[in-house]
């Protein structure tokens, strides 16, 4: 059985999804980088290992990434789940765990990288918003796409409600795509990804 380690900053609701979802894998560790994520709490509870690596005890990025690492490798992970984790990591973690470490990020990528995507998809006016499960590369916010959701975006809507509906869309699709990868049915070709999976494009769902 492959091993999981997530990674959180908050309150670690994708994090909970990963772990309600029954995955064919175990989830090794929690890791945040901040000792009052709300997520620890859960982890804890759910008698999962729970570690902090506190991002204000190192002087260096560099410092940092390699605590990290360690606290991570302690775990054998066969894979890294970013999940609300909200830290840069260095070119050098991201190629030492290349193709092993993935993300979900609040937007249709590549559109509204960086922060504040909600707000950003309000005022381009966009029809569909949603978000992103990828492959982390040392290139913020990029990578290979392993899957998307979406929804319409409502004349209605505000920065909060769209957020919420997002994030349930989120809660959904992060634990599909990692089953996809501990399954061994993802295969990048050329920067993309290829899915082995019925049902597969299912995972764009769209929302009224």
């Amino acid at each position: 059985m492959k091993n999981i380690v997530i990674l959180i900053s908050g309150r670690g609701s994708n994090m909970e999804a990963i772990v309600r979802a029954g995955l064919p894998a175990r989830v090794a560790a929690v890791i945040s980088n901040r000792a009052d994520a709300e997520g620890l709490k859960f982890a804890a509870q759910s008698g999962l290992p729970v570690e902090v690596v506190d991002e204000r005890e190192f002087s260096s990025r560099g410092a940092f990434d390699a605590a990290l690492e360690a606290a991570i490798e302690r775990h054998s992970p066969d894979l890294v789940a970013l999940a609300g984790f909200m830290r840069i990591l260095g070119g050098d973690f991201v190629r030492h765990y290349s193709g092993r470490v993935v993300n979900i990020h609040p937007s249709l990528l590549p559109a509204f990288p960086g922060l504040h995507t909600h707000r950003r998809a309000l005022q381009e006016g966009v029809k569909l918003h949603g978000c992103t499960v990828h492959f982390v590369t040392p290139q913020v916010d990029h990578g290979p796409i392993i899957a998307q959701a979406a929804i319409s975006v409502r004349a209605v809507d505000t920065e909060a409600t769209l957020a919420a509906r997002v994030l349930q869309q989120e809660h959904r699709v992060y634990p599909l795509a990692i089953r996809w990868f501990v399954e061994g049915r993802l295969a990048v070709e050329n920067g993309i990804v290829r899915v082995d999976a019925p049902g597969a494009r299912q995972a764009l769902l769209v929302e009224e």
